[in-house]
């Protein structure tokens, strides 16, 4: 178990984190109140609504989802007693519940069995009922965009770029500068990026970048405050997955196995980020998405539990 910080960014902004576990953030209006990623199970997100419980009694009205991960979505239904009506995602994320939502329960689930403790609270996969529209801002179209008024706050949510998933989704309280990531930004915790869009995440944190915020949640990794701790948030995980990607492409020139390509990444990586919360969780599955990505498959392969033994086996052999 992990140590659980509550603690208030801004006026109207709280992040609860916990020594590399997934992090939620907490946006609270004079008249409802924003979660941002639900937690693993409605059993854990007992513990957040308690923590909101102790600085507001207000609504919990809405409940957004940053990206389609179970550890991060499947908490939603706790919410619905306390007032959530409206459970928001990107359109790209949609697709990617459709598309492996079952799947990745079922992984998840099995790689992490402390954070799916109670996992029989889970009533299944979590649908959004709000979508924000597909404009893919890679490709230089429009994003759709939603602004939501909490009363005396307004967050503005879109999706900023591909990334940690096609689908990332951010929160964004511009009158006081704060910033919920999601996965697409992690601080001194590993960087799972087994699902992700590696050549075009770099770009899409530029794009977060130039926002200037001054506080930020990021999906993995405390709080940070104030702009040069955020910019140091930013150049960590860029740091990440341009150092992962650069090994995985040559590893897929010299046409190195997955084993091979995992000790020549290790190389690179382990002096820099071996010492982070869940290094070893994550490395292989990263490995594996970016030797994909570096072999030319840009829609990363579903996960399965199947699939994830067998990449243990390819590994270890």
């Amino acid at each position: 178990d992990k140590k659980i910080t509550f603690e208030q960014l801004s006026a109207h902004c709280w992040a609860y984190t916990a020594e590399g576990d997934p992090n939620s953030g907490v946006i609270i209006g004079d008249k409802f109140i924003m979660v941002s990623d639900a937690t693993a199970t409605p059993a854990m997100a007992q513990d957040l609504i308690a923590r909101i419980r102790t600085v507001s009694d207000k609504p919990i009205k809405y409940v957004l989802l940053t990206h389609y991960h179970a550890v991060r979505v499947l908490g939603a239904s706790a919410y619905a007693a306390e007032g959530a009506t409206e459970i928001i995602a990107s359109q790209g994320t949609l697709e990617l519940i459709v598309e492996r939502g079952k799947e990745d329960m079922q992984s998840e689930m099995e790689r992490f069995p402390r954070l799916f403790r109670n996992s029989e609270s889970v009533p299944g996969l979590t649908w959004p009922t709000m979508v924000i529209g597909g404009g893919d801002a890679t490709k230089g179209e429009t994003p759709g965009k939603l602004t939501v008024d909490l009363g005396g706050v307004k967050v503005q949510i879109w999706s900023p770029g591909y990334g940690h998933t096609r689908g990332d989704t951010i929160a964004w309280v511009a009158e006081e500068k704060v910033l919920f990531s999601g996965d697409l930004v992690e601080y001194e915790a590993g960087v799972y990026t087994g699902d992700a869009q590696l050549e075009e995440w770099p770009a899409t944190l530029e794009a977060l970048r130039a926002l200037g915020a001054e506080a930020i949640v990021p999906g993995r990794g405390e709080a940070m405050k104030g702009s040069a701790d955020v910019n140091k948030a930013l150049d960590y995980t860029k740091r990440w997955v341009t150092t992962l990607f650069v090994a995985a492409r040559e590893a897929a020139a010299a046409n190195m196995d997955l084993k091979a390509a995992m000790a020549h990444t290790r190389k690179q990586m382990d002096p820099v980020f071996g010492h982070v919360f869940i290094y070893e969780h994550c490395l292989p599955f990263d490995v594996s998405r970016a030797y994909d990505e570096a072999k030319g498959i840009k829609n990363p392969r579903i996960w399965t539990a199947e699939r994830d033994k067998e990449m243990w086996a390819a590994l270890q052999a």
